[in-house]
């Protein structure tokens, strides 16, 4: 019996999976593509997910592979450089396609000890008091089985269909066509036409692909389909192109083409018993702002070490219930400001009006800073109470005497950073690291971190600092 089954091997099963790998349980990830799929609905990751991706030793891999850019404003298209002093020591965008991200998490899952499985479908759920039975459909009316559960298979998930849970919320209203191909006309001559055409139209574009002579292109659909599965034709293309742009640009040759709405829902709930959601299995939603990749690897990154503490038996009762009270709030917004960009996206004048109110409210810091610490998903902080503005924040890299945060926190262990040199852990060192340093950038004589980089508590007094230890890492031994 393995630890953990995930369903799904997209960016957010296997991350999860590494998060699991990393504190020694045993994972399975199972996937019913053969093959990733080539698809490139993200482009890049911001900059919670690029902290991520430092905190566990990853992030070398990925600015090999991507490039990076200045972040702007992202909110509905309006273009505003960001404010100054952002909280992060990452402040930039990280241009790479989803299907290298996908790359490059498959290869560190598998590095980590995942057994990976493509080409195998889960049909099937039963669960009970010591696990839950997964049915596989290759035919062989076989199944495997495993302490939990976690559907990361997308929005249309098999898992959360079987579990029966909700997914309310409001259907497409329009569809997007997506795909990359080659095209006859200059680079000079697409880039003239498409900034004319984004000047009303802010869901159109036609831009480099990373390969010569190959372009990423995004044209409104004619309509809405109900079957999402099948893909567009290139006809489509060619026909929306004009429509919109008065010329198809000479496109040919597509590598592929996909489809997309604005879908906007959220899985009632996050849990049920042993099997948990997570990714765009829990929340769908239009892509604006580039927030959905980032926010399925965020999921994972607040339940790998959650679920792990459970299997390794010294999680406090309730810790696996703060997944969903934590991530559910998280989500939830970033379905509001997508559903808000949206509305901006359109050509009536209502939403027109608003868009230009806005552009020029945006010129305040304070209101630019706001959303784009939102799109970014730096400003998230989990209900941890108020007694310090730094509780239920992740803590930025902060530079210490001895290195830099992040590189502390890659073992996948809790941290108390003392500026102290008085508190102490002992009772609790198997679970969490102290770290006696000082840091120019931290105002608060100590702060401890939980796995996932959030602070759980600040201050200086060892009481207080025993009731946070056990309340997040459980009893002291």
């Amino acid at each position: 019996m393995f630890d953990v089954i995930i369903v799904g091997g997209g960016p957010t099963g296997m991350m999860l999976a590494s998060e699991l790998r990393l504190r020694h349980a045993s994972v399975l990830v199972l996937d019913k593509e053969a093959e990733p799929p080539p698809f490139v609905r993200s482009l890049g990751l911001h900059v919670r997910s690029i902290e991520v991706m430092d905190q566990r030793g990853l992030l070398e891999r990925f600015l090999e592979n991507g490039k990076q850019f200045p972040i702007r404003g992202f909110f509905a298209g309006i273009d505003k450089p960001a404010p100054d002093g952002l909280d992060t020591a990452h402040g930039y965008v990280l241009g790479i396609p989803q299907p290298l991200t996908d790359r490059l998490l498959a290869v560190h899952a598998a590095e980590m000890g995942a057994e990976i499985r493509r080409g195998c479908a889960a049909v099937g759920l039963a669960q009970d008091d010591d696990g839950v039975t997964v049915q596989l459909g290759d035919g062989s009316a076989s199944s495997v089985r495993a302490r939990f559960v976690v559907g990361c298979d997308g929005g249309r998930s098999t898992v959360r269909k079987l579990l029966g849970v909700g997914f309310p919320g409001e259907p497409s209203r329009v569809d997007t066509l997506l795909g990359e191909m080659a095209a006859t006309a200059s680079p000079e001559e697409i880039t003239e036409v498409v900034t004319e055409v984004r000047r009303t139209e802010k869901r159109f574009g036609v831009g480099p692909s990373g390969t010569p002579g190959v372009f990423r292109v995004v044209v409104p659909a004619q309509g809405v389909v109900e079957d999402r599965s099948t893909p567009p034709t290139l006809a489509e293309f060619t026909q929306q192109l004009r429509a919109y742009a008065g010329t198809d640009f000479g496109v040919h040759s597509p590598r592929w083409l996909s489809r997309f709405g604005d879908a906007t829902r959220q899985a009632e709930r996050y849990r049920v018993g042993r099997v948990f959601l997570a990714g765009d299995a829990a929340h769908v939603h239009p892509p604006l702002g580039g927030q959905g990749l980032n926010l399925g690897i965020q999921d994972a990154f607040n339940l790998g070490w959650k679920l792990a503490a459970a299997i390794n038996g010294w999680a406090p009762d309730d810790l696996l219930d703060t997944y969903e009270s934590e991530r559910h709030p998280v989500a939830a917004d970033v379905l509001d400001n997508t559903r808000a960009q949206m509305e901006l996206t359109t050509n009536e004048p209502g939403p027109q009006a608003v868009r230009r109110l806005l552009t020029r409210l945006m010129d305040f810091d304070d209101v630019n800073r706001y959303l784009i610490e939102k799109i970014t998903a730096i400003s998230v902080r989990y209900d941890l109470g108020e007694d310090h503005a730094l509780l239920g924040r992740r803590l930025r890299d902060v530079q210490l005497t001895r290195g830099r945060l992040f590189e502390l926190l890659r073992s996948g262990a809790g941290l108390l950073l003392d500026q102290t040199g008085r508190l102490s852990v002992e009772a609790w060192r198997d679970r969490v690291d102290h770290v006696v340093d000082a840091s120019e950038e931290l105002d608060a004589p100590a702060v401890l971190l939980r796995p996932d980089g959030h602070v759980a508590w600040v201050g200086e007094d060892q009481q207080t600092l025993e009731v946070a230890l056990a309340r997040w890492f459980g009893g002291a031994h």
